[in-house]
């Protein structure tokens, strides 16, 4: 089936738990690890062997034209499909492509997912073309939202039968066919062997950077670091004269000489996220 497949990342979500930093830039444009988070998700799909505007959609919404212009100058050619404010929803995005999607089953990724240390192929590996399956990873005790003990892992792989009926409407996936599926007995959860998080609120962004580093400092190649970095990423362009702890800097960024940042997210000059120790 993979000869057949296609991927539509679904990047147009307005990211509110993760504000303020999504007021400066989309969350899938966000770094982790100095990556944007839509490099990521593209990056991995491509490792299937699928790139380029008739294997890979994104949809865009919330600072829409950011998007487009990352696309177009990080030379990933993919299709766009810009939604209407405010966003659809992933079962409204998806559905919103379905004459791109013209019958051919479909790799739905949200880009807010972090996917470390492991690989979408066990996901289509096999697969019948029938089934709906999610990628996922074991749900903690008391998680009442899962699948089969599982929760949901950023990507899932839907047939074109379940596509080709999504009402063109603002919904999400889990109502329109996740569940559906479920109760059908038509969905299947494949495990996923890497290391997964929601980047959707600060402590999880900050996570994430914090493994994409791996217990060191990641410091973009022209990034100016005149103080001391533990455990810390800074991006390019950066500037850093004070002192970071397990801190996440974005290009741009400046820490003046003096200042102290521990357990948090820097965005220019004057924007700070803190993020409680864990």
């Amino acid at each position: 089936m993979t000869d057949q497949l296609c991927a539509v990342l679904l990047a147009a979500g307005e990211g509110t738990r993760l504000r303020p930093l999504t007021g400066h830039r989309p969350k899938a444009l966000c770094p982790v690890g100095n990556q944007p988070l839509l490099d990521r998700a593209l990056a991995a799909v491509a490792e299937l062997g699928l790139t380029g505007p008739d294997r890979v959609a994104v949809n865009a919404c919330w600072l829409g034209d950011q998007i487009a212009a990352h696309l177009a100058a990080a030379g990933w050619p993919a299709h766009l499909s810009t939604e209407p404010p405010p966003p659809w929803g992933t079962s409204g995005g998806l559905a919103r492509l379905r004459d791109w999607i013209d019958g051919r089953p479909v790799l739905v990724g949200n880009v807010d997912a972090y996917l470390a240390g492991g690989h979408l192929a066990p996901l289509v590996a096999d697969w019948d073309g029938e089934t709906v399956r999610l990628l996922g990873v074991p749900a903690p005790p008391g998680i009442v939202d899962g699948f089969s003990g599982y929760r949901f892992a950023g990507f899932s792989l839907l047939p074109w039968r379940w596509v080709r009926d999504l009402p063109v409407t603002r919904a999400e996936l889990v109502r329109t066919v996740w569940r559906p599926a479920e109760a059908a007995g038509q969905l299947t959860v494949v495990p996923y062997r890497g290391h997964f998080l929601d980047t959707g609120t600060p402590a999880d962004y900050l996570a994430a950077n914090l493994h994409a580093a791996g217990g060191r400092n990641l410091i973009a190649p022209d990034a100016l670091v005149t103080g001391a970095c533990q455990e810390s990423v800074v991006g390019a362009g950066a500037q850093v004269h004070g002192r970071l702890t397990r801190a996440v800097v974005w290009p741009g960024g400046y820490v003046a000489p003096g200042e102290e940042l521990t357990d948090a997210i820097r965005v220019g000059r004057d924007l700070t996220v803190r993020v409680a120790a864990p």
